[in-house]
């Protein structure tokens, strides 16, 4: 095969927060067995698919190690047939009501959404009910590459402790080894966040916490023998888009102020379309995301999902919350929605896949012609993008890796494929970022998030006050544990984005003090053990709920926090 214009490197990046012990609710398990049954299975199934014509689909995938222990649990299996069951069953009485009322086109819908949870159904147990195992196979099988991503999703560049952010790491990396029986090369941020080493100084809690040199967020990418990561767009550039967030939030702009005197200079502004090397210990690379491909898969207003053709998320039918409309050409008004037509959504399926490969090869082109080099286009996006939020996304996933298998410009690979044929060359100082909005930290720290900030704090303070008084005493290793896991499952990114963006702010509130009111009676009842003193049966009672309810990573060293 002669050289091509350039590679795609599609990266997703698949997360769910740990809810399935919380009972069924709208902001609870139904999150994880929704993206399972509408993105996690078809896009496992559209990859095998491609298997069988001889098309390897090499993307790049993340899977939380936190998802990854929901997946394994026994309860994952039997709440997952037990949802699909249940909307097979809502289809069927959504078909009886529909046909009694004279609306056979949307009883047709309705019968569509039958055969697609039943396929769901047929697909999950072929899979002997392990996902993970299915796209473990699919690994081993070199058709797409695995990689892995902070234990819980905690937002790592705020995370006060190094001995925090270390945890985070290793734990991501060792999980992944149990689930996938090898190392990761790969590893995504969470949220695309990045901190650098410099002389640190926490936003909130001072007087707690004092100011100390902070190593960079690579230094454990590094330490955990990861080869690679990625970051936005804007972190190439030197500096990073703030808008109006530092002005709202005096905490947020000293944070910010304090990182700015230890950059030092600059950068020019340099390329996505190659990897480049970090400063680290060991050889360690960095790509960053597109801009071009980015708003025209994403955005629900400008891209592809926002399409008439294309089902609409937002309108449900209920008891059983099935989507029997188009998007529409009146986007905003739910009312005017028109019946879904599948056979029109699978022509935009097929133009829209033309449209992108055409764009992937027009920027790797330009690329080309700039350098005399073949670039890497990386394309990132949320797996649950496609086919929940997006229902056609992994059929126009599919059409787009068909096109790009036959043609003979473009070259799909996976981030370790292409590291292995252009590993990078000039060194790279990223400064301070993330990909969300502004740039920088604001979505996840501001003044409707930082009482959040102050319990995380706390609760590291006394997470590791208590690890280095009592580690190594064999009796209250369970009980340390099982704070561990309280105060991983606190720090994850999920809270606080959901607070700011109001999505289910509720819940998200809910979820942090829930953490936090487990993590303080543990933590007391340690200290009670510790002094001999009888513990208080509340407490006791507390520490089983936690194991009940928080029961991940059963393999927890204490030594992970050293």
């Amino acid at each position: 095969m002669a050289q091509p214009l350039g590679y795609w490197v599609l990266v997703l990046h698949t997360h769910i927060p740990y809810v399935l012990s919380h009972g069924r609710s709208p902001h609870g398990t139904d999150w994880l067995v929704e993206s399972a049954s509408e993105c996690y299975l078809p896009l496992w199934e559209i990859t095998h698919r491609l298997q069988q014509e001889g098309i390897a689909a090499r993307y790049t995938i993340s899977f939380t190690p936190v998802l990854l222990e929901q997946l394994a649990h026994p309860a994952f299996a039997t709440e997952l047939k037990g949802y699909l069951a249940q909307k097979r069953a809502f289809a069927e009485q959504d078909a009886r009501a529909f046909l009694q009322q004279g609306e056979r086109w949307m009883a047709g819908l309705a019968y569509y959404w039958q055969r697609f949870y039943a396929h769901q159904e047929a697909v999950f147990e072929s899979l002997g009910s392990d996902i993970t195992g299915g796209f473990r196979t699919l690994q081993e099988a070199e058709q797409i590459e695995v990689i892995t991503s902070a234990a819980t999703h905690g937002y790592l560049p705020l995370i006060a402790h190094d001995e925090c952010v270390q945890a985070q790491v290793l734990l991501g990396v060792q999980t992944y080894q149990r689930h996938f029986g090898r190392a990761p090369d790969g590893f995504w941020l969470p949220e695309c966040a990045y901190r650098p080493g410099y002389r640190w100084e926490p936003p909130l809690l001072k007087s707690l916490i004092p100011p100390r040199e902070r190593a960079g967020v690579e230094a454990f990418l590094s330490n955990a023998d990861v080869h690679y990561f990625f970051v936005d767009t804007h972190m190439l550039r030197g500096g990073a888009p703030l808008g109006t967030y530092l002005e709202r939030f005096p905490a947020l702009a000293q944070l910010y102020k304090q990182f700015a005197q230890h950059y030092r200079g600059e950068q020019a502004e340099r390329s996505p379309y190659r990897a480049y090397r970090v400063p680290a210990p060991e050889t360690l690379a960095v790509f960053a995301r597109d801009p071009a491909t980015t708003v025209q898969v994403w955005s629900g207003e400008h891209g592809y999902p926002g399409d008439a053709r294309y089902l609409e998320f937002h309108k449900q039918h209920y008891p059983g919350r099935l989507r029997y409309w188009r998007v529409s050409e009146n986007k905003a008004d739910l009312a005017s929605k028109q019946p879904y037509v599948p056979y029109h959504a699978y022509e935009a399926i097929q133009s829209h896949a033309e449209h992108f490969v055409n764009l992937i090869k027009g920027v790797l082109g330009d690329y080309y012609r700039q350098t005399g080099t073949p670039g890497a286009l990386v394309s990132m996006y949320d797996t649950e993008l496609f086919g929940h939020w997006w229902h056609e996304g992994p059929e126009w996933l599919y059409a787009v890796i068909r096109r790009i298998a036959n043609d003979p410009e473009i070259e799909m690979l996976t981030a370790s494929a292409y590291l292995k044929r252009y590993p990078p060359k000039e060194t790279l100082f990223l400064p301070e970022g993330s990909w969300g909005e502004g740039g920088y930290h604001a979505i996840w720290l501001n003044e409707q998030t930082a009482w959040v900030w102050e319990r995380l704090y706390r609760a590291e303070v006394q997470f590791l006050t208590l690890v280095r008084q009592h580690g190594k005493e064999p009796a209250l290793q369970p009980y340390l544990q099982q704070l561990a896991r309280e105060l991983l499952l606190l720090q994850s990114s999920d809270w606080t984005f959901l607070i700011t963006t109001q999505s289910a702010r509720d819940y998200a509130e809910a979820r942090v003090h829930d953490h936090w009111r487990r993590f303080e009676g543990i933590a007391t009842l340690i200290e009670q053990l510790a002094g001999n003193r009888t513990p208080d049966p509340e407490l006791v009672a507390l520490y089983e709920e936690s194991r009940e309810r928080d029961a991940l990573f059963e393999e927890l060293p204490l030594d992970l926090w050293a």
